[in-house]
């Protein structure tokens, strides 16, 4: 089953390294050029079933002004699950651009 967009944005953030929830949000927004924003609810929801699912899991805790800050990261099952969609993902978009090449539709046969 594909991964939702919000999780394997979430994944990817954690596998350059171990982060909390603002990093995550931050580092979505940024390798999506800003087209992925995940409000907090969002992202705390997320985080939870992948947790859940074993995919990440909390790495570290700590009170900062007097609010928990966790640190997640990925787990080995959430790198293959990780490898995988990418795999997916990849497999897809030459689909899509061999067709899209064959289909004469782009001036001078795209570079798809």
């Amino acid at each position: 089953m594909p991964l939702k967009e919000s999780a394997f944005h979430i994944l990817s953030a954690l596998a350059a390294e171990p982060t909390h929830g603002y990093g995550i949000m931050k580092d979505v927004e940024q390798q999506s050029g800003g087209a992925v924003r995940l409000r907090p609810g969002t992202l705390y929801a997320v985080l939870a079933e992948l947790v859940e699912d074993g995919l990440i899991e909390i790495a570290a805790e700590e009170v900062v002004q007097s609010r928990l800050r966790r640190t997640y990261r990925l787990t080995a099952s959430g790198a293959q699950r990780l490898a995988d969609e990418v795999e997916r993902r990849r497999a897809a978009a030459n689909t899509a651009g061999r067709r899209l090449r064959n289909s004469g539709l782009l001036a001078g046969g795209g570079a798809a």
